[in-house]
């Protein structure tokens, strides 16, 4: 389902960090200036727990729950255990290596339940701009950051923004810069949008609605790079407890994260290998973290946000994975855009992942100290 979107008016395409967003008055938020630096140091470990009970089971139901999938050098997947009434077996992703716990229950089934447990180290991110490394990478993985997927094509449209926002960038640094200031000046966060929004950005960029969440605009800002050259990639994953730094919109509550769910995005550069961002978060911050909606990151709220995210995030999250295109084992729906939501069907229809409640599935996470 294409997530509503209501029509953004932009005045401008610059290539400057600064609002298109619609005038909503001229009072602006008497904040105080913030901190957000997050910079690589201890590691922390988490207990992730996903519980889902179908309510209303009809004949054969399935459910699938991803898993973490990545290690490197800031975050460690460790292991995982599950129990449930259904015949369960981990699985993987064939193209992306995303892994999932895939759970079948037979139609007798009265009260299916399935619950997930699984542990992770995780740590903040900074680049160092100043120092310049040696990185290997193989040329084929890379090449194969830069193709197209089903939500994010790189011609087009796509590419024709891309080449207007980047227009006298020579180096691919250049280029990510002009389209993180792109991205965070022309879309903007939409409460409205549900779940995380769809990542459907040849629309996005065709209706000129430009409004959605990390989904949409992560999105927007990895098929940009792509479609310039640029390697880049989302990551899916989820917010497991409150920021170090006092943001609200940048936390998770561990004891129920229900709509916690927040995908991030990489790009690779020669001299500094794989570099985190988070554009979308940049717009999070300015919509929701006060009463007011920021306008300019130059705000004292948004700053210190804007500078940190170009080049590092928070290690208050964990990533499920990088897919796109989810093919689910048995899976009678469509293949999923990303899977970074617990999903089931029944014999009649796939459930609404979006709808927890509805669907009756529960994370939290609890923080596991030395």
């Amino acid at each position: 389902m294409i997530p509503v979107r209501r029509q953004f008016l932009k005045n401008s395409a610059s290539l400057a960090i600064a609002s298109a967003l619609p005038t909503l008055g001229n009072a602006q938020p008497a904040s105080a200036p913030r901190q957000f630096n997050p910079q690589p140091g201890n590691w922390r470990t988490f207990e992730v727990t996903t519980r889902v009970d179908i309510q209303q089971p009809d004949g054969m139901t399935r459910v699938w729950l991803p898993i973490p999938s990545i290690n490197n050098a800031w975050q460690q997947s460790l292991d995982n255990a599950y129990s449930s009434n259904g015949q369960a077996q981990i699985s993987s992703d064939t193209h992306y290596g995303a892994k999932l716990l895939a759970v079948e229950f037979d139609a007798a089934q009265k009260a299916p339940f399935v619950e997930l447990t699984s542990r992770v180290r995780t740590q903040n991110r900074a680049v160092n701009w100043t120092e310049k490394r040696a990185v290997h990478e193989d040329a084929a993985s890379l090449q194969a950051w830069t193709k197209p997927t089903a939500l994010i094509p790189t011609d087009g449209i796509v590419r024709a923004t891309a080449l207007k926002a980047t227009a006298g960038a020579r180096t691919d640094a250049d280029k990510v810069r002009a389209i993180y200031d792109w991205v965070v000046a022309n879309t903007y966060r939409e409460p409205k949008v549900r779940g995380c929004g769809e990542g459907d950005i040849k629309t996005m960029l065709e209706t000129g609605n430009l409004g959605g969440k990390c989904a949409d605009l992560n999105a927007v800002f990895v098929g940009l790079c792509r479609s310039v050259g640029v390697p880049a990639r989302d990551l899916y994953g989820l917010r497991l407890v409150p920021s170090a730094f006092g943001y609200k919109e940048l936390s998770g509550n561990p004891s129920g994260l229900k709509g916690a769910q927040h995908c991030r995005a990489e790009v690779f550069l020669k001299d500094h290998g794989w570099v985190a961002m988070d554009p979308a978060d940049v717009a999070k911050v300015m919509r929701q973290e006060t009463a007011d909606w920021i306008k300019t990151t130059d705000n004292p709220v948004v700053a210190p946000v804007s500078k940190a995210l170009f080049g590092g995030w928070e290690g208050n999250w964990l990533a499920w994975n990088m897919a796109h295109d989810v093919v689910l084992p048995k899976a009678h729906g469509p293949r999923l855009g990303f899977l970074m939501y617990p999903v089931a069907e029944t014999a009649m229809e796939r459930l609404d992942s979006y709808s927890p409640d509805a669907f009756k599935y529960q994370i939290t996470a609890r923080e596991i100290k030395a």
